[in-house]
């Protein structure tokens, strides 16, 4: 498949093994992931870095392959459960902050070109997931704007 701003196709990435059950190497406690995965939460850690820091750390010494295969839940749904989750999906705040940090430079430079494109692309994307999330995860009502992304994320 093309990506959507360029004329190239991508590298495929690898896929996850099929199963439904977790390895019988990994024998921690639903319970006991749970608990490190709002701990690590409330550290600041955002649900794909909790995912990897599970995978390479675990808990308690024992690796966690997949959260959802051990406790039967997504981390995002393990930290709404707690009401330790953020208020933006992570997709979203990320290209928020990447669109807040192109329009600085922007700001300071403006004959950029490259990057104003780059902008242009990634204010696009916001939008469209804007659009994709508005009514679930964001109010029936919410746009963006520059202003309403620094007002966000501050």
């Amino acid at each position: 498949m093309a990506r959507m701003h360029t004329r190239r196709r991508g590298q495929s990435g690898s896929d996850k093994p099929v199963t439904d059950e977790p390895p019988e190497w990994s024998d921690v406690d639903a319970d006991d992931i749970e608990a490190r995965v709002v701990e690590l939460a409330e550290q600041g850690y955002e649900p794909s870095q909790i995912g990897m820091k599970l995978r390479d750390e675990g808990v308690t010494g024992t690796p966690v392959p997949d959260v959802k295969l051990a406790t039967g839940k997504k981390v995002t749904e393990i930290l709404d459960e707690h009401d330790a989750g953020s208020d933006l999906p992570e997709d979203l705040r990320n290209l928020m902050e990447r669109a807040i940090r192109l329009r600085e430079h922007m700001d300071e430079n403006p004959q950029d070109f490259q990057n104003k494109r780059a902008l242009q692309n990634t204010e696009s994307k916001v939008r469209r997931l804007v659009a994709y999330y508005r009514g679930d995860e964001l109010d029936a009502d919410f746009t963006y704007s520059y202003d309403e992304a620094v007002e966000l994320l501050d």
